[in-house]
């Protein structure tokens, strides 16, 4: 079974951190983010580390507080650095454009698709056809990423649709004559 909870949580002086009735706040260079912390799983926060105890002694617990250290640790890469992530739209006429705080994608439907883009998130556009989105947080960025691929997912027999960059469709074989 992983200890991954006993290991504490460094961040740099950038960053303030507030505990407060179970509430974690950090803020950061590059916004804000907020998590409520479960009952059975304390923090301490010192000048420069977060330690997180576990409290519960079960098999649910010793996960519960695992994955309450894996959270709090992407928040804390979140509000420094920030999460990426690379799309492509790949198919002949398929392209997207960003206006404001819209995405708009041509996917070869009857109608354009007009997304609203949530806040927190960025979305940067290198020609028609590559967008890389940008966001604080790793959860809300990857929800996001999954309704836009969503749209139009790659399909298997030419590979055309919206795919990650570093995703691999397997293809297959059209029909025979």
């Amino acid at each position: 079974m992983s200890r991954i909870g006993q290991s504490p949580i460094n961040f740099k002086d950038n960053i303030e951190v507030s505990f407060e009735n179970k509430l974690l706040k950090l803020k950061g260079p590059k916004g804000i983010l907020e998590m409520k912390i479960l009952s059975n799983v304390n923090l301490k926060v010192n000048e420069k580390r977060i330690l997180v105890e576990n409290d519960d002694e079960t098999p649910k617990g010793k996960a519960n507080w695992g994955t309450t250290r894996a959270l709090i640790n992407n928040m804390v890469i979140g509000v420094t650095t920030g999460f990426t992530k690379n799309l492509e739209i790949v198919g002949v006429g398929y392209r997207g454009a960003v206006s404001g705080k819209k995405l708009t994608l041509n996917l070869g439907l009857s109608h354009t698709v007009e997304m609203d883009i949530p806040d927190n998130i960025e979305i940067k556009m290198d020609g028609n056809t590559k967008l890389a989105v940008s966001s604080p947080d790793k959860q809300k960025l990857g929800q996001f990423c999954s309704v836009i691929r969503s749209k139009r997912p790659p399909e298997p027999f030419k590979g055309k649709g919206i795919r990650y960059a570093d995703e691999y469709i397997v293809r297959k074989e059209g029909k025979k004559k």
